[in-house]
């Protein structure tokens, strides 16, 4: 079974804030989280993407009960140069879809004060079908200014 993994922006990690994160494992500075993959895309694919960037030891897109994409993944390479590498070419396009890329850490440092974080963006799931995205601005308006709110449906409606 896979660990928890909280996103938070890269600059967290690039600038050094906490001498404590870089005795951290070495893993988390080589764990991406990739987010708005097609619901099609599959691991081979995003693997073989990544690999343009050096080599990837593990590829996994996150799936629900019944095996479908929940349209995020988290790839790890070899060596934190290479997501570096990754991280300089941004913005990256992948199925005709542009991607989303962040440093992954694990949830429990996070949780940590130096991981609470501007977030520029959430992921809200299990909303009734009913919501409409100017619900869902209006309900979360309160905590800051929404740029953007996108409802993805699958592909059956």
């Amino acid at each position: 079974m896979a660990s928890s993994i909280a996103v938070v922006p890269s600059s967290s990690i690039e600038n050094g804030e906490s001498h404590r994160q870089e005795k951290s494992s070495s893993e988390q500075f080589r764990k991406l989280f990739i987010g708005g993959l097609t619901y099609t895309t599959t691991d081979e694919k995003l693997k073989d993407y990544c690999s343009k960037y050096g080599e990837v030891t593990e590829c996994v897109i996150m799936r629900d009960r019944e095996g479908r994409s929940r349209g995020f993944a988290f790839v790890s390479f070899k060596d934190r140069s290479m997501v570096d590498d990754f991280m300089e070419h941004r913005p990256h396009t992948l199925d005709g879809r542009k991607i989303e890329s962040k440093r992954a850490m694990p949830r429990d440092e996070a949780s940590k004060p130096e991981g609470q974080l501007t977030v520029k963006k959430i992921f809200i799931g299990g909303i009734k079908e009913d919501i409409t995205e100017d619900d869902l601005k209006s309900h979360f308006q309160k905590f800051g200014n929404i740029i953007e709110c996108n409802i993805m449906k699958d592909k059956d409606g």
